[in-house]
């Protein structure tokens, strides 16, 4: 997959002017720098699978903080490599986001979507510490589609990761996958949907992933990669299965959820016959209640 710099280099400015031996001649005003331009998703790297299936290197990214807290020293530069956002159940609450390490993702109520801001720095950092990614660095996206994924510039500098607009972070008191010890807190934080939104923990609440989606491969690009979980959710516990090209391929597990970076295709039966059921580039959470057979990608 290309990958494209973030922030354009700022153009130079000639500042010296030639001085003669009259003299008399002085310096040309230096002129300020253009504003650098604004992240956008589509100029950095996402990757669709988890860090495993990634091959990431052990000990990096989400990895690098297993038990959550603020990064310190050289674990700042590591955890900064890569991050996963994965769709999938948070505690009893419902289908939020995790990071790789599966520690719950949050969002705070006083910062914005539109636009992107972050309010939570300082003290408030260290208790929640936001989400974020060197500008060289990648995000792996499973159950979570491509075009809510962003970032912002930090006041600090650093860029954040955003969904739907809503930067999110984690909570230092979450130490082990399934804590949600940040839920609620001060009324402000909620853990964050793949679709941006509060997990409340209510009825109400039915953003738990990706569903079937009729009339995607009207609006999507046709995936070029898909891997196939034999557990749902996307779990690194799960046997897997890659596929790559556009034939039919029968698929040699049991299938329960999907990830891909495009749309997709599946069927009952061997061959690619029988029920299809249609995805688009943010994946198959669940498909226990589908027996896959098959699969194509375009």
């Amino acid at each position: 997959m290309k990958k494209m710099r973030w922030w354009p280099m700022a153009a130079m400015v000639a500042s010296a002017a030639v001085l003669t031996a009259c003299g008399g001649t002085e310096p040309a005003a230096e002129q300020p720098a253009p504003p650098a331009a604004a992240p956008s998703a589509a100029d950095f790297e996402l990757v669709s699978g988890t860090a495993k299936t990634n091959d990431a290197t052990p000990g990096t990214g989400d990895w690098a903080l297993m038990n959550g807290g603020e990064p310190a020293g050289d674990q700042v530069a590591v955890s900064e490599r890569w991050v996963q956002l994965t769709g999938t159940k948070v505690g009893d609450l419902g289908g939020g986001v995790t990071n790789g390490a599966g520690l719950t993702l949050y969002r705070f109520d006083d910062d914005s979507a539109k636009p992107s801001k972050s309010t939570c720095v300082d003290d408030c950092a260290k208790k929640w510490p936001p989400v974020t990614v060197d500008a060289d660095g990648k995000v792996f996206i499973a159950g979570v589609k491509k075009s809510a994924v962003n970032f912002v510039k930090r006041p600090d500098g650093k860029l954040q990761v955003t969904i739907a607009g809503w930067p999110v972070y984690r909570f230092a008191q979450d130490t082990r996958p399934g804590d949600v010890k940040g839920q609620g807190v001060g009324g402000t934080w909620f853990a964050v949907t793949p679709k941006g939104k509060k997990l409340t923990g209510d009825a109400k609440d039915t953003d738990a992933g990706p569903e079937v989606t009729e009339g995607v491969a009207e609006q999507e690009a046709a995936a070029k990669k898909a891997v196939l979980f034999s557990e749902t959710d996307f779990s690194d516990k799960a046997a897997t299965q890659a596929v790559t090209g556009g034939d039919c391929v029968d698929v040699g597990l049991t299938v329960r959820s999907v990830t891909a970076d495009g749309r997709f295709f599946v069927w009952n039966q061997p061959g690619c016959k029988g029920e299809r059921k249609e995805f688009g580039d943010e994946g198959a959470a669940d498909l226990a209640g589908f027996d896959v057979k098959s699969i194509k990608l375009r």
